[in-house]
């Protein structure tokens, strides 16, 4: 290792992807999306400015996101992002390629790992480390997770719910779900196209999952106006929505996300079961940060379950923390040159 050789971790997400530079922090958190001129299949936006662009373009323009349920739908599209995210990170002037780690869902196949590394080398990388993602949650949540001790990770991220449990630097059990942030979007925007009659756009039921979402109900609702067109006479109309009909509306994808949960509990030798009991259950990625998430959890496991502190930067500290550390967690990398 060179003095001169910069590292950069990158969690790249389905819905954002984040860039950690050791020594500086979280330098990079941008969409993971990407707007193509149809014509002559051209880059044209990246990140924040492509997700602008989002529902509003004209025909000639497509935007879309490279990242399907973690793992890449689009292999030029993504090693394009890559390289933006990567010559942005590094500053113009940067003659060194950097060592870079990503991120990859615990369920993907090994082509899959070996897609993401090539696309890494190809845009710019020295060499590309990939780790599971519930192992970096876990090391970013401050989880000291080579005691031989059961730790139980469930990141809830925009593609995909990965729920792990990590005992001695290792997945002892683990299953990845396809059901995360985008699909509770999803069921939103569908129950409100049912309810009344509007079309909302997948930003919109964004919002309005963070505005007044919640896992259970709620005896003091939250409510907001979402604004949409009508179905019926296709003009622009409002409604007001009430969270406990977003807690019906989302219950489906919820019922998921625990049933994953559960299996996991269920595959878990009896020692680290109680490990488990005693330390409860960790949550990390954006979506975990749905109101009473970690009560649903509890109610539906009897597991204490708990909010890691930044639970959408845990995976991308987790990949400075392993860089920095890279011997330390070698056992848990897939290094390929």
């Amino acid at each position: 290792m060179g003095i001169f050789t910069k590292k950069l971790g990158i969690d790249l997400g389905t819905a954002n992807t984040l860039v950690f530079l050791p020594g500086k922090g979280i330098i990079l958190n941008e969409p993971s999306v990407v707007s193509v001129s149809e014509q002559d299949n051209k880059i044209l936006a990246i990140g924040f400015e492509a997700k602008d662009m989002i529902g509003k373009t004209p025909e000639s323009i497509i935007t879309y996101c490279p990242m399907k349920d973690g793992v890449i739908a689009d292999y030029r599209v993504t090693e394009a992002m890559l390289r933006y995210f990567i010559n942005k990170a590094m500053g113009r002037f940067n003659l060194f390629k950097p060592d870079v780690m990503v991120s990859v869902p615990a369920g993907v196949t090994s082509t899959e790992r070996r897609a993401v590394v090539e696309a890494a080398i190809k845009a710019g990388a020295k060499n590309a480390y990939v780790v599971k993602e519930p192992i970096l949650a876990a090391i970013g949540a401050g989880i000291p997770i080579y005691e031989s001790k059961g730790h139980m990770v469930v990141d809830i991220g925009g593609g995909t719910t990965d729920v792990a449990v990590i005992s001695l630097g290792g997945i002892v059990s683990s299953k990845s779900v396809k059901c995360a942030g985008n699909k509770i979007d999803q069921a939103i925007a569908d129950y409100i196209k049912k309810t009344f009659n509007l079309a909302i756009g997948d930003r919109t039921a964004e919002e309005v999952k963070i505005k007044i979402g919640s896992a259970v109900l709620m005896e003091e609702e939250l409510s907001v106006t979402i604004k949409g067109r009508d179905f019926i006479q296709g003009l622009p109309r409002s409604a007001r929505v009430g969270t406990n009909e977003i807690v019906r509306a989302i219950d489906g994808e919820l019922k998921q996300i625990i049933k994953a949960i559960k299996d996991v509990l269920q595959e878990t030798p009896p020692e680290l079961a109680s490990d488990i009991i005693d330390q409860g259950i960790i949550m990390t990625g954006g979506s975990s940060q749905l109101r009473n998430f970690t009560d649903l959890v509890f109610r539906k496991t009897g597991v204490k379950a708990a909010l890691a502190e930044d639970p959408l930067f845990c995976v991308v500290k987790g990949t400075g923390i392993a860089l920095e550390h890279l011997d330390v967690y070698k056992k848990s990398i897939i290094a390929k040159r």
